[in-house]
């Protein structure tokens, strides 16, 4: 692939950056200062015929535009949404992704994040390091998981990971995607509102697309309701963030807990003097067998795309 002229959005992960600095002809895009960013993919549009970028920065229009010579664009992530698609399918433009792999760390985080945030998992270790239990006694009772009713929003492949492993807990099972799946026995409910209204734990795991854009509003918040949990492992933008923190205040919902925020890594301050929320910074594939499963399959979709092999994981 030494001919490969790639374009890195971001640093994501040293192994990947190595691996295409050795194989490619690798452009990293950070490197430029912002202000300078048109100036350098122009100097370089020549040479550059893929771009792999992720959930932060992957391939808008302007950049797709800029590269007149694109082929591929190889998304170190999942999600696709920080790639223009409907421009990639005008150009021709391959694009590929990284399913599967990241599946099993995206749903084992769900379910811990549940249960930390049920069993106030993360004030119970404060309140042990401030020595409070020494001097105040007894930590205060908290809600178990096991046995509460799991709202699954986007039944996909992490989504079903989620319910199999909530099933283990006693937890009955009910969801709300795009169209039925006649595959499984869990409850269907035609909309969220529905889904929020009949189950204690609402696990957000849709793909992030218009119509799923603050798909959790006012309404579905106060559906949900006082004793209600709300998990997002999806996509920040799935939550209308300040009607979330309002809710959270006010009591009008008893809990979340948050990998994903709307303007990552910028976090709404409110939200660290909550007790009653879990914050963890997008980690739902960080681990070190997932990253590099991810990188490796960056690496054979471009290596199948040079060498003119099916895709392993295409999508366009």
């Amino acid at each position: 692939m030494e001919s490969l002229g790639v374009l890195l959005t971001l640093p994501m992960n040293p192994y990947l950056e190595a691996e295409l600095h050795r194989r490619c002809h690798l452009f990293r895009l950070w490197e430029s200062p912002p202000a300078h960013r048109k100036d350098f993919l122009q100097a370089n549009a020549p040479s550059i015929r893929a771009v792999v970028g992720n959930a932060t920065v992957g391939a808008d229009a302007e950049t797709i535009d800029a590269l007149p010579r694109l082929e591929i664009v190889a998304s170190y992530s999942v999600g696709l949404d920080k790639v223009d698609l409907a421009r990639c399918r005008e150009r021709g433009i391959r694009v590929t992704y990284t399913p599967d792999v990241l599946t099993d760390d995206a749903a084992d985080l769900a379910i811990g994040l549940s249960i930390a945030t049920l069993r106030r998992l993360c004030e119970a270790d404060r309140y042990v390091r401030a020595g409070s239990w020494k001097a105040k006694g007894d930590y205060k009772l908290t809600s178990r998981f096991s046995g509460k009713t799991v709202g699954i929003l986007g039944l996909g492949r992490i989504g079903l990971a989620v319910a199999k492993r909530a099933e283990a807990f006693g937890c009955p099972i009910c969801y709300h995607s795009r169209t039925k799946n006649p595959n499984v026995n869990y409850k269907y409910f035609h909309s969220v509102l529905e889904l929020a209204g009949n189950c204690d734990v609402l696990i957000v795991a849709c793909p992030l697309t218009k119509e799923t854009h603050h798909i959790i509003n006012h309404e579905v918040i106060n559906t949900l309701g006082p004793k209600g949990v709300l998990v997002n492992i999806g996509r920040g933008p799935h939550v209308d963030e300040p009607e979330l923190i309002s809710a959270l205040v006010e009591g009008r919902l008893g809990a979340a807990a948050l990998d994903v925020y709307e303007h990552e890594p910028d976090i709404p301050e409110e939200l660290f003097r909550l007790e009653n929320v879990v914050l963890t910074p997008h980690v739902g594939s960080a681990t070190w067998e997932t990253r590099k499963a991810m990188a490796d399959l960056v690496l054979g979709n471009l290596e199948a795309h040079v060498l003119n092999k099916p895709l392993l994981t295409p999508f366009l």
